[in-house]
């Protein structure tokens, strides 16, 4: 017996959510483990652990859209914001502050993130979208107070995770552009590039050499909070889009801050504690949203990993396949109306 079709919110949803636990798992962790290293070495050793899973659960498949020639811009772009700048100042960051409240401050990566995937992409942003934008800000400005209130240092470190999520907010939107790639070759791709360019810059500028722990931690973290992290985000990312998935991933900084608590800070205070319920009510405002109304599919063409069961995809085989598979094919207009997502067959203008 064949289990029911997920529908692709719940399929994105889910991913997203595996993705977020294990980025948030990874922030207290990167700043108990990297703590006295330097911050391009630190963001070296998490993407050559990203690297090396990637490499690892690399498989060749017929069902997944293979990197282009075309897709090079991209990548260094990519790897350039989301694997030096986002976690160089975040261990810069980490270093300076508190683990609870850099972990909240991420949550406005899905600020940016919405709103770069609004602009490029067209992506809409309704007023539930826009009040949980809000909402997500005015817990960043109570974060930002609260450290200011503990001394110049702290406030700089808060800022430079700040930093770190407009970084990874351009990263998640440029990242769009090769979701319906095989995802293995993203993450392996934009890690051996970042992981090149820190470990480059940590020896040119003589950063210290971790201890063995501390290597092996870090390689670790940055396996199953980037590595696999990324390949998840990527997935979800096919099945609903930038802004969405960036939503939903908005519950890492909460899953970190939690971690970061069980693992002895103590520094909540009144504003934090504020900061962070406005967070929570803005990420929980967005991924309440319904979106649905008649649109037309214009004339495309494209490959990506994709199944005939979805109402999309109705050109023929000679031979039927089954299940998920990738080649080129054509849509024909159409038009009709359900709930979307803005995915590849609904990046259409509101």
């Amino acid at each position: 017996m064949s289990l029911p079709k997920t529908s692709p919110a719940l399929r994105g949803t889910l991913l997203a959510l595996l993705a977020a636990a294990l980025f948030g798992l990874s922030t207290p962790l990167v700043q108990h483990f990297g703590a006295g290293l330097g911050a391009f070495t630190t963001a070296a050793l998490l993407y050559a652990g990203a690297a090396a899973v990637a490499w690892l659960l690399r498989q060749p498949s017929p069902r997944e859209a293979r990197l282009r020639r075309g897709d090079a811009r991209r990548l260094l772009g990519m790897a350039a914001t989301g694997a030096v700048i986002g976690p160089v100042a975040l261990a810069w960051g980490l270093q300076r502050t508190s683990g609870s409240s850099a972990s909240l401050m991420l949550t406005l990566e899905a600020v940016f993130t919405a709103v770069l995937a609004w602009r490029w992409y067209g992506e809409t942003l309704d007023r539930r979208v826009v009040a949980a934008a809000l909402l997500l800000l005015a817990g960043g400005v109570a974060l930002v107070l609260d450290q200011g209130r503990a001394g110049q240092v702290q406030l700089l470190g808060l800022l430079a995770v700040l930093a770190a999520t407009v970084a990874w907010g351009v990263d998640n939107t440029l990242s769009r552009g090769v979701a319906d790639r095989d995802p293995g070759q993203v993450v392996l791709a934009k890690s051996l590039l970042g992981a090149t360019a820190t470990l480059l810059v940590a020896v040119g500028t003589g950063e210290p050499v971790p201890g063995g722990p501390a290597a092996v931690a870090l390689l670790a973290i940055g396996a199953t909070g980037y590595g696999l992290s990324l390949r998840f985000y990527l997935l979800a990312q096919r099945a609903f889009g930038a802004g969405r998935t960036g939503s939903v991933f908005a519950f890492a900084p909460f899953i970190g801050a939690l971690a970061a608590f069980a693992l002895g800070d103590r520094s909540a205070s009144w504003l934090m504690l504020l900061g962070g319920g406005l967070m929570a009510c803005g990420v929980l405002l967005h991924l309440t949203e319904r979106h649905e109304h008649p649109h037309l599919h214009e004339a495309m063409a494209h490959e990506h990993a994709h199944t005939h069961d979805d109402g999309h995809h109705l050109h023929a085989h000679e031979v039927p396949p089954e299940g998920a598979h990738s080649h080129w094919h054509r849509h024909e207009p159409m038009r009709h109306a359900h709930p979307h997502v803005p995915d590849a067959h609904h990046a259409h203008r509101h």
